[in-house]
């Protein structure tokens, strides 16, 4: 039995925001408030099998550092509408990034964009796509290409049923999210099944760079990052076209970074460089 979405964010006891999309559906906005007075915010675009929840540590220390963090369940994610692990299209995604940062927009003069892993992917094309100014993005765990063997490869049954299944019921999710080590396994808002439509989107080698990104950019990546080298990674920031770029390597941090005091020392400082 599927859970009550709608009945979990009527319970929802914390700050949180409500955006109604073009197209009619809910998305929802976790919030974790700056704890002196700013206009400046951090919109957090979260990885794939996850939504807005596990970044709670990451949205208090950006709220130490002087700005409202954000965190969009994507549609069919966390406590968002939407049919579970399935996005209709790419445009739907980008009008749905798009929606939301004009939101942020209306009530906050200075906008990052923070993604992780497969938000990395979704803060390039809302910052391609947006006409509201980005003034920054912070990029982590993320990179060209995938470690091999990172991923088991679907059988030929598997493959013939993932097939079938995009053929005839796209919104239907048939591909079994899973790896070594993967978090989320106990919390009932992971998504761990994917149609072919939305994995079809969420690929870093499709991304258009043809346009110069003008804002300040930090990409980190774990030390022990187990799907992206530290080289892959250094490679996405090089085929980035901004004259503002900063690297890092998160020592000891894996794939699902958790977010310490010492994890967020180098964002921090970057934050303060260039926006203080």
């Amino acid at each position: 039995m599927g859970i009550d979405i709608k009945k979990l964010r009527e319970d929802f006891k914390e700050p949180y925001d409500l955006i109604n999309t073009s197209d009619g559906v809910t998305l929802f906005l976790r919030k974790w408030g700056s704890q002196s007075p700013s206009n400046k915010a951090v919109l957090i675009l979260h990885g794939i099998t996850a939504y807005s929840g596990p970044y709670e540590l990451f949205g208090k220390a950006i709220s130490k550092a002087g700005f409202t963090a954000v965190g969009l369940d994507l549609r069919g994610h966390g406590l968002s509408d939407g049919n579970r692990g399935d996005y209709p299209s790419k445009e739907r995604l980008i009008s749905d990034l798009v929606e939301t940062i004009a939101y942020l927009r209306k009530q906050y003069s200075t906008l990052l964009i923070f993604g992780h892993s497969l938000g990395v992917l979704n803060a390039l094309i809302a910052k391609k796509n947006s006409t509201e100014k980005i003034d920054g993005l912070i990029l982590l765990s993320a990179g060209i290409t995938i470690n091999p063997g990172v991923y088991k490869s679907p059988s030929i049954l598997q493959k013939l049923k993932i097939l079938f299944s995009a053929i005839f019921r796209p919104s239907k999710p048939v591909i079994n999210y899973y790896r070594e080590g993967i978090s989320g396994l106990d919390d009932p808002l992971f998504n761990f099944n994917y149609t072919l439509r939305f994995m079809r989107l969420v690929s870093f080698q499709n991304l258009d760079f043809s346009e110069e990104i003008e804002c300040p950019i930090i990409l980190g990546v774990g030390e022990h990052d187990e799907i992206f080298s530290v080289e892959s990674a250094q490679s996405l920031l090089d085929e980035i076209p901004s004259k503002d770029k900063t690297f890092f390597i998160m020592l000891g941090a894996k794939h699902a970074v958790e977010f310490t005091e010492e994890m967020f020392k180098e964002i921090k400082s970057w934050l303060s460089t260039k926006f203080s």
